[in-house]
């Protein structure tokens, strides 16, 4: 990975960060939060997708796959602050 796939990276995660906050709160969480929860929501969302057995191709599916999986991160870490 070299230095422009890194900060696409982050750029990623960092919209996918403010998408998924913004479905589940109105509101993003900051760069340095969005970053985080775009990346964790990606990983989960490509587990959740690959358990379903549902491939995503290209740039745009990525980007559908991670925002479900912040929505369901943020929604599972609603549920525990409830708790």
């Amino acid at each position: 990975m070299d230095i422009i796939d890194l900060v696409m990276f982050l750029v990623v995660g960092a919209l996918v960060g403010w998408i998924a906050g913004i479905i589940v709160k109105g509101r993003g969480f900051g760069i340095i939060g969005n970053i985080i929860v775009g990346v964790i929501g990606a990983v989960l969302g490509g587990y959740i997708f690959g358990l379903l057995g549902i491939t995503t191709g290209g740039f745009l599916g990525s980007i559908v796959m991670a925002t479900i999986g912040a929505v369901i991160l943020l929604y599972i870490i609603r549920l525990i602050k409830k708790a």
